[in-house]
């Protein structure tokens, strides 16, 4: 492959990023349903045509965010989990991941408008629970590691319970007021450490 060909390459995988974050933008501010695809130009600095070339419609544009999220997020939690050691105390763990699910919330809202939102369709609705399938996977052998004794399926059903609680709790967070927010994701924290002990 010649240089010129990779470079081209790059340049394309750049600008289908550009898009991507432009309809992030468009999605968090008024709601997957009412995106077009003329907005997500406007906001990427591009011609109509020329998104076109990369996305031909809106739904590719959502299949682009969607494979985003779930590989970004699937990727970012096999490697926290696999780094955490047992002497690490539980509450201090369930702190940082409980914080960093709330991070996450804070710079991608678009993804959890679409994962969550009143747009969830049943492909949306299936890779949300893929997602969620992987990260109750990886968050069992963590408390495997953790705890030698739990079994395989009482270690699954525990992360299974803990990332469904997550989920349950983001949305309320994400429309609370700040103090109210802060409250939630404290209480959060207790639940899952009194249930996790």
């Amino acid at each position: 492959m010649t240089e010129r060909v990779v470079r081209r390459q790059a340049r394309g995988l750049k600008r289908m990023a550009e898009i991507l974050d432009a309809a992030e933008l468009v999605i968090a501010e008024i709601g997957y349903p009412e995106m077009t695809t003329n907005q997500v130009a406007a906001r990427a600095g591009l011609s109509p045509g020329s998104l076109y070339q990369f996305f031909r419609n809106k739904e590719e544009i959502l299949d682009g965010l969607v494979t985003r999220y779930t590989d970004d997020r699937q990727e970012f939690w096999a490697a926290r989990l696999a780094s955490v050691t047992p002497e690490v105390p539980l509450e201090t763990l369930i702190g940082r991941l409980v914080d960093e699910s709330v991070a996450f919330k804070t710079r991608a809202p678009a993804y959890w408008a679409l994962l969550y939102g009143s747009a969830t369709s049943d492909r949306l609705s299936a890779a949300a629970g893929r997602l969620h399938d992987a990260i109750a996977g990886q968050m069992a052998g963590m408390l495997r590691r953790r705890t030698p004794a739990l079994t395989p399926d009482r270690a699954l059903l525990l992360a299974t319970m803990s990332v469904a609680a997550v989920k349950a709790v983001m949305p309320l967070v994400s429309t609370a007021q700040p103090d109210q927010a802060a409250d939630l994701v404290a209480e959060l924290k207790v639940m899952l450490l009194r249930y996790l002990s």
